[in-house]
């Protein structure tokens, strides 16, 4: 086993190898629970990877998670709350693993305190956090640096969050903790790793994503590069959260090249670095740093992750494969970007039962999703809904509202000025025109429609000035000045995609004050609920609004459909 070169009686090449899992959000086994189909990538085959290199490097393997890893799969939600009581499988998992640290998501704050409190207690490896704050002691909710001696050489990894959990999520998900900005956090503890901690290399474990932008004029987003340009010290920056696969170095303000290396989203890639440190006569006097990513899809699945989590997978199985009613139809997404959809209506019609509000919004919250006619189980609440989000019922303005829906059709649909247009509000950029998903400029997840009122949006106006609101759904009419109770989900009513400030031009501060009431468990487990007290459902589209003039939206509807979905 080799682990160092040595090159003369003092001198010697430590070779380190590093690798980073970053928002792996449930993709545990080969296998999708939500589908049920077998699918590529998965902490079983990053197994075989990382098991190869300890062959080889043996404890010179730094194992690293960066977050999102809670949330995704029925895998994942199985633990969070309907069995916790075992020994959480995430926890489990990467404790058998061998990870050395892991790092916190958004969407592993999601989940809850409590659940990722127990998760976190569950491995045996310690989660960082340094920008993870405990209002009451001013001190880091979790370790916030882990430092490694190996032959000699120093490793110290920083751990930090985005900062934005607060435009996202209901504080009620993470009382008593705050999230500092990802910057400041770092100028604090570089001279601690360097000075105190005498750090050799210093690893950032950032989720966070690229290229940094604002939420509601308060949180610093996606600032990886940032901070690694803006605060020396860094060798490499591991980073995650936006799910882009990335691999480049960069030259921060000191002069020096720092590594940024994202694997993007589900276990599919891995990031893998290696560090050689030239050490003489006891010091480090040079470092080498590269990178790639690894893609894990056609490696073999470890027999022995799988067979250690049998029990697991077959509880999983059991509770996806719960039969909760029958659906007359097929749904899927695919309809509601050009307009009402029996899916995205299925989600408003269940909004306001639950709620009983005069006003629901919702987006497609998965790309292509589809459920098919015939018995439901519990797998396919997952497609119906994505997320974890809690449901809000919310005060609103009618000028609000209308203000929330300009902002969304914005965003969503594009001004046409001849009839050869895309009615979609489509990247043209040369590197982003691909197919699919990525054809949309702003993430699709942020499209709101709403069910409650009858509206037109024009698709020849500028964002702004499309929607025209009718009246309200049982014809009785709009009031601009009047106010509403509207179901939206947490993620929305918490800021998320800034529908609600920049759109509706309520303060962030305001936002909770509006909040009339919440649910205390998640939005699928009250879907799921509803759908077994009301199992024969017969989803259709409500048709109360629709994109005009029409002589030009519906032929720019075929040709859009075909950019996204092809002729299938």
């Amino acid at each position: 086993m080799m682990t160092s070169c040595m090159t003369s009686g003092e001198t010697k090449t430590v070779e380190l190898r590093v690798i980073e899992t970053s928002d792996v959000h449930g993709s545990f086994y080969p296998y999708d629970f939500i589908n049920r189909k077998d699918v590529k990538g998965s902490l079983a085959r990053v197994h075989t990877y990382v098991e190869g290199l300890r062959q080889q490097y043996g404890d010179n393997v730094l194992l690293f998670d960066n977050g999102d890893i809670l949330q995704g799969q029925p895998s994942a939600y199985y633990y969070n709350y309907i069995d916790q009581q075992s020994r959480h499988l995430a926890g489990e998992m990467l404790s058998y693993m061998g990870y050395d640290a892991g790092n916190m998501g958004n969407h592993d704050v999601e989940v809850s305190r409590p659940v990722f409190d127990r998760w976190a207690n569950d491995c045996d490896f310690p989660i960082l956090g340094a920008n993870i704050i405990e209002t009451a002691t001013e001190q880091p909710h979790f370790k916030p640096y882990v430092v490694f001696k190996r032959e000699g050489v120093k490793i110290a990894v920083l751990g930090m969050i985005t900062p934005g959990i607060p435009a996202w999520l209901s504080e009620n998900l993470w009382e008593g903790l705050r999230f500092d900005d990802m910057e400041e956090t770092a100028r604090k503890y570089m001279p601690i790793l360097k000075e105190k901690e005498k750090a050799d290399v210093v690893i950032g474990l950032f989720h966070t994503g690229d290229e940094a932008e604002w939420l509601s004029g308060i949180y610093r987003e996606h600032a990886a590069a940032e901070v690694a340009e803006r605060v020396p010290g860094f060798d490499v920056v591991l980073f995650g959260h936006d799910h882009s696969r990335d691999c480049r170095k960069i030259v921060n303000v000191a002069g020096d090249s720092v590594l940024l290396v994202n694997p993007g989203n589900a276990a599919h890639q891995v990031s893998d670095v290696t560090i050689k440190v030239n050490v003489e006569k006891g010091k480090v006097v040079s470092k080498e740093v590269s990178g790639e990513l690894v893609s894990v899809d056609d490696l073999p699945v470890s027999q022995a992750f799988m067979q250690q989590f049998s029990k697991q997978y077959n509880d999983v199985t059991q509770f996806i494969s719960k039969k909760i009613g029958h659906f007359a139809s097929t749904i899927t997404t695919r309809p509601a970007y050009f307009g009402p959809s029996a899916f995205i209506d299925l989600i408003h019609s269940l909004q306001l039962a639950l709620t009983g509000a005069d006003i629901s919004f919702a987006a497609p919250l998965s790309y292509d999703a589809q459920i098919k006619a015939g018995d439901v189980y519990v797998n396919d609440m997952f497609n119906l809904y994505k997320y974890e989000n809690m449901l809000y019922t919310m005060d609103l303005t009618g000028r609000e509202i209308l203000g929330a829906l300009e902002y969304s059709y914005g965003i969503w649909i594009n001004q046409m000025k001849s009839k050869n247009d895309h009615v979609l509000l489509f990247d043209l950029s040369q590197e982003n025109a691909g197919d699919g998903f990525n054809k949309f400029l702003h993430p699709m997840f942020n499209f709101d429609s709403a069910a409650g009122i009858i509206y037109t949006v024009d698709a020849t106006k500028p964002a702004g000035q499309k929607v025209k609101i009718e009246s309200m759904a049982d014809g009785t009419p709009f009031d601009l000045d009047k106010h509403y109770k509207v179901a939206v989900n947490s993620y929305r009513g918490n800021g998320g995609g800034e529908h609600l400030t920049k759109g509706a031009g309520i303060a962030h501060d305001d936002l909770i004050k509006r909040v009339i009431v919440s649910t205390d468990k998640d939005l699928r487990y009250y879907l799921m609920e509803y759908i077994e007290q009301h199992p024969d459902v017969n989803p259709q589209p409500l048709n109360q609004w629709k994109l005009v003039p029409e002589e030009w939206t519906k032929p720019a509807i075929e040709r859009d459909y075909k950019a996204l979905f092809g002729n299938k």
